[in-house]
């Protein structure tokens, strides 16, 4: 394996460790919202589903253009990108409750 190569897949790890830690304290926040009950927590109980199958499609979209162009790489970066976007666009809005 070339320098580049080990260097490029060594940063998706990396990024994918980072996603699993930001969505971590999302998920935090997100049941300390449904802890408290209330209209509120239904609503994000409700936004939370259909945010999960939207960025299951739209994933799925991603990684079938990248298969498709031979670069499931740059698919699993992008990815990875769009996810970690969502999830800190989550945490940004339940931060600010």
């Amino acid at each position: 394996m070339k320098s580049d190569e080990l260097f490029s897949w060594s940063n998706l790890f990396f990024q994918s460790a980072l996603l699993a830690y930001e969505a971590q304290a999302v998920i935090c926040l997100r049941l300390t919202c449904l802890a408290t009950g209330g209209p509120r927590a239904q609503a994000e109980a409700s936004r939370m589903i259909t945010e999960k199958i939207d960025a299951l499609a739209d994933g799925q979209r991603m990684m079938i253009g990248a298969a498709w162009r031979g670069d499931p790489e740059l698919g699993a970066k992008r990815l990875l990108s769009m996810y970690r976007r969502r999830v800190e666009a989550n945490r940004v809005r339940l931060t600010a409750w």
